[in-house]
């Protein structure tokens, strides 16, 4: 397998520290750029080298696990699969806790190498710091392994807890990595997709309180202050997602035009919302699509067939997320109830992954709430010279209208604000301006929030490549 640039030089830089007596090797490297061939390669070069008799590998989960199964099998030309003969198997981290005393031998009387994909899910350095996963690494991982490699794409926790075998620079407590391969170089190097994150406002929202009193806001932010709106009754609401997902379908249609394959995700917030979507996508859009969540019984054989197929949308609940190779996504919308950078950075990196296809695009639609907008500028900020920040208000008649979309924007002046009349709570779209209340289901208070005016977009152009 040919590497690439950046993978060589990793491996060159993992061969000389192993070298220097130094067992533990953390590589932080963007969604998509491939660290699992890279786990892979350096497994191969321990073999090869004799310097290990085994090899382990942890992942989140089921997925990601028969991914890397699939590759390390491929590059060590041998089977993968933990029976006898094979040299190594691939677990998920669930998996660590059913282990028993006579399985955990396997590393105190073997050169074994370990692996961990996304090792910020295992948290601390002792057993008494850590979480569960973390427990297990450090029992009887971190000094019974004779190498191990810790892979992440996103090297933090949201509850900030230290990452397993990971190092801390005093005195500003910053993880040490031992090589690192940035967004701004995958996308220089032609290795990732240069994305484009849409975040989608409202310019007039009306409240209408049970005594008549009318509040308007100029923006979803401003809206999601008042403490009597929810952001996920926001994103359940049937105005909102058929905007969202109208972006989506209109961006994807280009985007097939040239790619026939191309397809797109949609995260949902739980089953049931999934499900919703769903409907709206095939009875509204007339879109093909499928499903995956918790409930579907064989979640991993639906994701692989849609991986190889033609249909243009899978839904899912948290089924689709880190480590999940699909190249021919680049379409996201975001409609998920987490609201973490994590998380954000994860869903952006579904649609990242480049294939050999002639269009490269990769788009993500998500609303413009407080925190999301942080994220996504944050991740425009990491190209201090290059990002670029295009500020639209196209506003169209009907759903499907693009922001900066060269055709769109000929005719945009022709286009009227338009308003929908839209109930949060336990209401349902309405085609009439009535009134009707939203009762708060934590107060006395009730509200309804009467109409949305023009939607506008903010295009966030995230990386341009030099």
């Amino acid at each position: 397998m040919v590497l690439r640039a950046w993978q060589k030089k990793c491996l060159e830089v993992a061969k000389k520290h192993y070298t220097k007596n130094n067992k533990h090797f953390l590589c932080l490297a963007t969604p998509g750029a491939g660290k699992t061939v890279l786990a892979a390669e350096i497994a191969a070069y321990l073999l090869e080298t004799d310097q290990i008799d085994f090899v382990i590998c942890f992942s989140p989960s089921t997925e990601v696990s028969n991914g890397i199964k699939r590759s390390f099998s491929k590059r060590l030309n041998c089977n993968f699969d933990g029976v006898i003969g094979s040299i190594g198997c691939s677990y998920t981290y669930q998996n660590m806790r059913f282990f028993n005393d006579d399985y955990w031998k396997l590393l105190r009387n073997n050169r074994v190498f370990v692996v961990f994909d996304e090792i910020h899910h295992c948290a601390g350095s002792s057993v008494e710091e850590a979480n569960v996963w973390g427990q297990d690494i450090a029992k009887n991982i971190q000094d019974q392994a004779s190498f191990t490699l810790a892979l992440t794409g996103t090297p933090w926790r949201s509850d900030l807890l230290p990452i397993a075998l990971a190092t801390y620079r005093d005195p500003d407590n910053k993880i040490q990595c031992n090589y690192t391969y940035s967004l701004q170089q995958a996308v220089n190097d032609g290795v990732c997709r240069n994305p484009k994150i849409v975040l989608i406002d409202n310019e007039e929202i009306s409240v209408i309180s049970t005594k008549q009193e009318t509040k308007t806001y100029t923006s979803l932010q401003a809206l999601l202050r008042d403490p009597f709106i929810l952001y996920q009754d926001l994103i359940q609401n049937d105005v909102v997602i058929n905007y969202i997902v109208s972006q989506g379908v209109q961006k994807l249609e280009e985007i097939r035009e040239s790619n026939s394959d191309a397809a797109g995700l949609i995260v949902a917030s739980s089953v049931e919302h999934a499900e919703k979507i769903l409907e709206i996508l095939t009875q509204k859009f007339h879109q093909s699509a499928t499903i995956v969540t918790y409930k579907e019984a064989h979640a991993s054989e639906r994701i692989n067939h849609f991986r190889f197929s033609d249909t243009q949308w899978i839904v899912s609940v948290g089924m689709v997320s880190e480590g999940t190779d699909i190249p021919r996504l680049q379409v996201c919308c975001h409609l998920s109830r987490v609201k973490t950078e994590l998380y954000f950075r994860q869903v952006l990196g579904r649609i990242l992954r480049i294939s050999s296809t002639p269009n490269q695009e990769a788009w993500l639609f998500t609303l413009a709430e407080e925190k999301l907008s942080i994220f996504a500028n944050r991740i425009d900020q990491e190209l201090p010279d290059m990002g670029v920040l295009v500020r639209s208000n196209v506003i169209g008649k009907e759903y499907g209208v693009t922001q900066n979309d060269k055709r769109n924007k000929a005719r945009s002046a022709e286009n009227q604000p338009v308003k929908e009349h839209i109930e949060i709570g336990d209401f349902s779209l309405s085609d009439k301006f009535n009134d009707s209340l939203y009762q708060n289901r934590s107060s006395s208070v009730s509200a309804s929030l009467d109409t949305f005016g023009g939607f506008r977009q903010k295009l966030i152009e995230v990386f341009i490549s030099i």
